[in-house]
């Protein structure tokens, strides 16, 4: 069986498919960027504010699923530009703990003109 996972405190799907899906004790979330729910908006130009809003989207995510950021077994992330890595990663670093597996690449752009995007694979329980 699936669940479809939904939030109030994370931004809306901008197209058709949902925040996460939950099914057979995993989780598993779509692709966050830095959309701000109270306005729908990337309220942020830095990689920075963008990672702590994409960070703070998929807490609230992975909390509506029944799980947490303790519990993630895979994230990918994706880059608008590589060079952003070191600022990326310390971000992250605050918030995924446990050391996951994980893949991160540079794309050629990402919806609204994000400069960053992260979804994660995790236990819910």
């Amino acid at each position: 069986m699936m669940e479809k996972i939904f939030t109030e405190q994370a931004p809306s799907a901008i197209g058709p498919y949902s925040q996460a899906i939950k099914t057979n004790g995993m989780v598993y979330t779509s692709g966050q960027i830095a959309i701000v729910p109270a306005t729908g908006n990337i309220e942020s130009d830095t990689i920075q504010g963008q990672t702590e809003q994409v960070m703070q989207n998929l807490q609230h995510v992975l909390e509506a699923s029944g799980s947490d950021f303790s519990k993630v077994v895979k994230t990918t992330c994706f880059l608008a530009d590589i060079s952003d890595f070191g600022a990326f990663n310390e971000i992250y670093g605050k918030y995924i703990t446990e050391k996951p597996a994980r893949s991160c690449v540079a794309v050629k752009d990402l919806p609204k003109g994000a400069l960053v995007e992260v979804e994660v694979i995790a236990i819910a329980e």
